[in-house]
Parts: C-alpha cells; structure tokens; sequence
C-alpha cells in the first residue's frame, strides 16, 4: 500500500483554497470518469487522492485557531467555490510574522487585507516532525523573504521538501539549493507558474515566434487584479523580485536562442489594483516581431482567469513530483519539474524539455539522464546527487 503525500501548507489564501478544494474534487477519479482540468491524473502511481493534508500556518486572526474547511473562506479570501464538500482539515496554526505582511495592509478595509493574530507562534519543526510531513509548500505573499528563509530553514531542520511557490530564490539559488543537497532533501521552486496563466502564454507564444523564424522585437506583459496577491504588490518595495520572476520566463527564451538584450525591449509584472476583480486576473500580452524580409508582425492577446484554481494543478502536479523524488533518493532542486512549475527554476529549459524531464521523472526512469543523450545541459549534473545514478545508467 502507497504512503499518504503527506502536506504542510504555509498561508491559507486564495491559492491554498483552491488547492484544497481540488483535492476532494479529484479525488473520486476512475478510469474513464476524469473530471477534466488536470494535466497529469497520475504521476508515479502517485493519484491526487494520495495527497493529504496534515498542517496549516498563518497569522491572519480570522483563520489561525480555525479548520482549514473554516480558515479557507476566511476573509480576505475571495476566489470562487467549486467543490463545497470539503473535509475539516488540520486546524490552522500561528506562525512567525516575520516581514509576511505589507505594512500598507492597515490602511485598507478589513475584508480586502490582513489582520495580524495576537497568537503565540508554534515551532514550525516540531510540528512538521510530529505530523510526519513530506512537502510544505510556501503560498506566502510576495515580498516575504525573511519569512520564506525561515521556513526553508525549518524544513532543513525536520527533513521536509519545499514547494516554493513565491519570487523568493531559494531552489533557484546555488547556495540555499546546497544545504537542501547536505540534508538529502529534494525541493521545486521558484514562482509557481499557472496552468494556463500569463507567464505560460508568453513563453509558448514566444517560442512559436522563435520557431517560425521570428525575430521578437518586443514582447510586453501586464496584468491586473483584485485578490490580496495584487493589494501586496502595491508595496513596491515588495515587488520587485516578482517582476523579475515573471520576466525570467521570457529571458529565459531569448538566451536559450542568444538573442542580444539590446535589441529586444521586454517588460511583464504586475500593473494595478483594483478590489472589483476579486480573484480574477486580466492579462494583456503584446508581441512586436519581425517575420520574413523584416515585415512587422504584431499580436495582441487578452487573457482572463480565476487566478488561484488557475495555480492549482500545477502545485498537484509539483507535490507528486516531490514524492517520486523522495522515493527515489534524488536530492537538490529538481530541474525538470521546476522548469515546468515554476517561473524562475534553477535552470530554464525549453517547454518540450520540461515536458521530457517530467515524463522520465513520472515514469520512476532515470535512463534520460545518461551521457549519452545529446542534451544542452549536464546529465549529472542535473540529478548529481541521485544514489542510483551510477547504477542505472
């Protein structure tokens, strides 16, 4: 019998609603009776049935002390409900407040901003020990960097993969991807990219340009909102690395292609505001090319989504990944998974890539990672430290 995919999750927002939800939605999968909507039903013999969550850490007063069932709904949560038979769920604990709230959070109304617990925070270790938690995924608002450090730093403590789900750099950094390889942990991260969501678009409406003999002189995305992910980022000092998250994405194409930075003008991040939208997200994406003898090509594309069921399936995705992982001994941050996740992975790779890695990883097969396989990047060291390496191949 298959252990349970046992899951911490750190903020209980819009996202975590959302993931929660989906978790009894798909769980009564049979074959031949998937309810669409996600990308992998299975993924190591590991089902969405298999992952449970066992722990929850917030410091909003509304939802610390309460069930997850009850903690969810909690304002200032605003996304949309589609699965209402949701179980109760761990009870949701105080955490650290560290630099997780933006201080313009007071000077809004009480159903659109955070309002800190006056409740004494637990020892994040202990209870991950204690619960015998596998993944503790990060949905901490963007800017909270000392806060995601801290937790990062409690999973090294008690063995616990880290879903990184937010523009803090820490599987996409060298150094913190090291202690995670000393501890014999896996990890995935950085900047949960959604299923269907404006980062992706803009990677395969650029890659198709690249393919078809295009040259992108400019490539500019903007987005709008009105869900607490939105209000913090009218912090500008909390903005930052989310920018330069979500143009790492289209970077990323440009030098895989070499293209010169000089000659391609790029600008993607969040725009405004605006508390009508409620958790859905309007993105608008304007590509500027060159096609054939140099003749302008222009697109302009509108997309609108529910932003946090838009982020969901590929967190499902990214826990089971983890799971494999785990079972397999492979340590640091997986490449593949991360690059199909997340918006700025350790190392970014082509879509069709990303695709393959995940594939080999899903199916338990370490074979795609041998020296033998013409590839742009270093077998080893893409799985470098997996005890079954040297035996597999």
């Amino acid at each position: 019998m298959k252990n349970k995919i046992r899951v911490a999750i750190v903020g209980v927002g819009n996202c975590a609603n959302s993931l929660y939800q989906g978790l009894t939605f798909y769980s009564g999968y049979t074959e031949g009776k998937e309810r669409c909507g996600l990308m992998k039903d299975r993924i190591g013999n590991y089902a969405v049935s298999e992952i449970e969550v066992v722990a929850a850490f917030d410091i909003d007063k509304r939802k610390v002390g309460q069930c997850f069932r009850d903690a969810m709904w909690a304002k200032p949560n605003c996304t949309l409900e589609f699965e209402p038979n949701v179980p109760d769920g761990p009870t949701v604990q105080m955490g650290p407040v560290l630099d997780g709230v933006a201080s313009l959070m007071e000077n809004y109304p009480e159903d659109e901003a955070f309002r800190i617990s006056e409740e004494t925070p637990v020892n994040i270790a202990e209870v991950l020990t204690e619960r015998k938690v596998d993944i503790l995924i990060n949905y901490l608002p963007v800017g909270s960097q000392k806060a995601t450090e801290f937790y990062a730093k409690e999973c090294l403590k008690s063995g616990v993969s880290f879903l990184n789900c937010i523009p803090v750099f820490i599987a996409s950094n060298p150094e913190w991807e090291q202690k995670f390889i000393d501890a014999g942990i896996p990890l995935v991260g950085d900047d949960m990219k959604s299923q269907f969501g404006a980062s992706i678009l803009s990677q395969m409406l650029q890659e198709l340009a690249f393919a078809r003999g295009h040259r992108v002189k400019a490539h500019i995305q903007r987005n709008v909102g009105g869900n607490t992910d939105f209000l913090n980022m009218m912090d500008q000092s909390r903005l930052k690395y989310k920018k330069v998250s979500k143009e790492n994405v289209i970077r990323s194409q440009n030098e895989i292609h070499e293209i010169d930075p000089e000659t391609s003008f790029l600008h993607a991040g969040p725009s405004e505001y605006i508390a009508y939208y409620k958790d859905n997200k309007v993105a608008n994406i304007r590509l500027e090319m060159e096609g054939f003898m140099g003749s302008p090509v222009i697109l302009d594309a509108q997309l609108s989504v529910i932003d946090s069921p838009n982020s969901a399936g590929v967190v499902m995705d990214a826990i089971r990944y983890l799971k494999v992982a785990r079972e397999l001994g492979i340590v640091g941050a997986l490449r593949g998974p991360s690059a199909f996740t997340q918006k700025t992975p350790p190392q970014q790779l082509m879509f069709s890539e990303t695709v393959y890695e995940c594939e080999a990883l899903s199916d338990r097969r370490l074979t795609r990672f041998t020296e033998k396989q013409t590839s742009k990047y270093d077998a080893k060291e893409l799985y470098r430290s997996c005890p079954s390496y040297n035996k597999e191949v």
